[in-house]
């Protein structure tokens, strides 16, 4: 840790026996707090905002000061997953943010590309108390991952492989390695390699997701559209015998396709979860803020961290009414339109052995 983090750090003491026993009667207001840690990636995915509108994109790191400006937040959270709208391991004081996490009773997870790690970075991961570090695909192979460009099939398998060693060698039963699989419609079969690939790889779980953000015009065709039952049933036949294959191995998987009409709640659970960018700013979710150089009609921000305690932009009645309100069939306005409120999960039935 640089010394001047560590001297920033250092004020912040973790809870105490009593805070551990109130955590162990009633489990802590917050179920999430996800940190976006940065803003830049090394990846150009056709599928992402980042790539789509480079030319007004805000590529930034999250400072050693906001993160510790979350510590009143992150002392009432159960969870601090440290990713947003980029690749976290690009930002140098990535294991700093995680030990402060730790520091304050939070199991601490992301979500990576795996273009940066190394040996040096599995040991620091295995040893950080991290407990879930998941891994970006959009395919099983090099043909399938191609909409992944600039983040090679054979980069995210020699990550995961250096990952897996450390974590064998240190005896690391605490930490699990996930796929977040991202399914593109013209690459539904490409699901069918999971099983294969998790037992090789040694991958705990997959979580199997649909486009929910429309980058451009053009992906449309990628996304599952609530009024597209033919395409999604097909999908869904797809994953519910990929997923009794891997389940059937004593592995988790979980995947979800959207329903015909929205759920009446958030299915990201924002009436306990919070989202903060690299610049200190509150939202209720990461599709809330997206780090772009012009208006966007959705942004929606309560405040920002370095101008008041996270803990009081929780409390405003403003975001107290929308938590309420997004937990009905009558969200914000920003919520009606929404691709995870049409989200529904799969049924995945267990497989005989």
């Amino acid at each position: 840790m640089a010394t001047d983090v560590k001297r920033l750090f250092s004020q912040f003491r973790a809870p105490g026996l009593l805070q551990d026993l109130r955590d162990f009667i009633r489990s802590r207001e917050l179920e999430c707090l996800q940190v976006e840690v940065t803003s830049c990636c090394m990846g150009k995915c056709i599928y992402c905002p980042h790539t789509t509108r480079s030319d007004i994109w805000k590529s930034r790191h999250m400072s050693a000061e906001v993160f510790a400006a979350l510590w009143p937040v992150m002392t009432r959270t159960a969870r601090v997953h440290l990713q947003g709208w980029g690749e976290p391991f690009l930002n140098p004081c990535f294991m700093d943010f995680v030990s402060l996490a730790r520091r304050a009773g939070c199991a601490v997870s992301t979500t990576t590309c795996g273009m940066v790690m190394n040996e040096q970075l599995a040991e620091s991961i295995v040893s950080s108390g991290m407990d879930i570090v998941a891994f970006s695909l959009v395919g099983t192979d090099e043909v399938g991952n191609k909409a992944r460009a600039g983040v090679p099939f054979s980069r995210v398998e020699s990550a995961v492989r250096t990952l897996q060693k450390v974590r064998r060698e240190k005896n690391a039963v605490h930490l699990e390695i996930h796929l977040a699989y991202l399914m593109l419609a013209s690459n539904v079969e490409a699901v069918r390699g999971l099983p294969e690939l998790m037992e090789d790889w040694g991958v705990h779980a997959a979580v199997i997701s649909t486009m929910d953000y429309i980058p451009s015009p053009e992906m449309e065709k990628e996304a599952f559209a609530p009024h597209e039952r033919e395409k999604i049933e097909a999908a869904r036949v797809v994953l519910e015998q990929v997923g009794a294959e891997v389940r059937a191995e004593g592995r988790d998987f979980y995947a979800s396709l959207p329903a015909p009409e929205p759920a009446p709640f958030c299915r990201e659970r924002a009436h306990r979860t919070l989202y903060v960018d690299a610049e200190g700013m509150v939202s209720p979710c990461v599709y809330l803020n997206v780090p772009l150089r012009e208006p966007q009609p959705n942004r929606t921000v309560f405040g920002g961290v370095l101008e008041e305690n996270p803990a009081d932009i929780w409390s405003k009645p403003e975001y107290a009414r929308f938590r309420a309100k997004v937990q009905t069939a009558d969200p914000p306005a920003c919520c009606v339109a929404c691709a995870k409120r049409f989200e529904a999960p799969c049924a995945v039935r267990e497989a005989s052995r």
